[in-house]
């Protein structure tokens, strides 16, 4: 897949190194070809990172003509309007198929471009006011770390940014793709929670929100059983309420969310990896039946287990089940 990733003067490494970081590694770990990134500015010309460092091996506008996706990883943080050729841009390779991701503060010349008129976007939640008051007909959510709308696609701020990316390899090229290239950077193929987490707030009391690990771990070895919330509390030796408010603390979710995702999450590695029957998969991942497996998964997905299979089946996973 052909990827085109903006660049300006004075933008930040990190923002510009996340996209670069993710996508290269598809190649460098021999996942697929064709996933190495051209970096690319709007007059072809050399830039300075805020860092100080010079990056002249930059592509010209023709890049992102000839992506299938094409990046925004960041905005300058004074969010100025986004010039008349780079909308246009946007616009034309949406127009002819290509997928747009508008990182962090990426997503003000998303916007510009109009390409997401009448639909939800993210951005960093310090600039979530601006971006309503920039496009008022737009729907912001301050919550999400990404929202994809499978031809543009919105993260949240800075690391959010990673999230969004593996999301995107996970979609091309299935979860076992994206949990590869994680391990590799040493970060979580999928974070449970959402950016509302990382919003300024007093920090919680430190005294107990520590303890939860081990019930975690237990969890995540015992998805085949039920695990209601009185039996994650009584596990880490709380009060079912005590164990809520400290749980969302410390990942962000409910535990009844956290349980789904991870349950969802066990039964994708199983269909891509195994050639076990659904039914059997449903059960192993602690549904209640392959009803409400089935319904569940295309609630999260938007896809059945099977055609999820059809499509994301390793290659030595061969064999009935399907």
């Amino acid at each position: 897949m052909r990827i085109a990733v903006h660049a300006f003067e004075g933008m930040t490494m990190f923002h510009l190194a996340a996209p670069l970081a993710v996508f290269g590694e598809v190649g460098r770990q021999g996942l697929a070809s064709g996933w190495d990134p051209v970096v690319w500015t709007t007059d072809g010309r050399g830039i300075r990172t805020v860092e100080g460092l010079r990056i002249e091996d930059v592509s010209g506008p023709g890049a992102m003509e000839e992506a299938e996706l094409v990046v925004l990883p960041a905005w300058p943080a004074d969010l100025p309007a986004t010039e008349d050729t780079l909308t246009a841009g946007i616009r034309a390779a949406r127009d002819r198929g290509s997928q747009i991701a508008g990182l962090c503060l990426g997503a003000f010349p998303v916007v510009d471009s109009g390409v997401l008129d009448g639909r939800e976007v993210v951005t960093h939640w310090e600039a979530v006011d601006q971006l309503h008051e920039r496009r008022p007909g737009l729907m912001v959510n301050s919550a999400a770390l990404y929202i994809d709308h499978g031809d543009v696609l919105t993260s949240a701020g800075t690391a959010s940014a990673i999230d969004a990316c593996l999301h995107i390899v996970r979609a091309h090229l299935g979860s076992a793709a994206a949990a590869t290239v994680a391990r590799t950077l040493v970060v979580a193929p999928h974070r449970d929670g959402d950016q509302a987490q990382y919003v300024i707030r007093p920090m919680p009391e430190r005294e107990g929100v520590g303890h939860l690990g081990a019930t975690i771990d237990w969890a995540l070895s015992h998805l085949e059983e039920p695990l209601p919330v009185e039996v994650l509390a009584a596990h880490a030796g709380m009060s079912r309420r005590n164990f809520t408010r400290r749980f969302t603390e410390v990942t962000g979710s409910t535990p009844a969310r956290w349980v789904m995702s991870h349950r969802l999450d066990e039964a994708r590695r199983l269909l891509e990896s195994t050639d076990r029957p659904i039914g059997s998969i449903a059960t192993a991942c602690g549904f209640a039946s392959v009803v409400t497996f089935r319904q569940n998964f295309t609630a999260a997905y938007s896809t059945t287990p099977t055609s999820y299979r059809h499509r994301f089946t390793a290659p030595e996973a061969v064999g009935g089940g399907r």
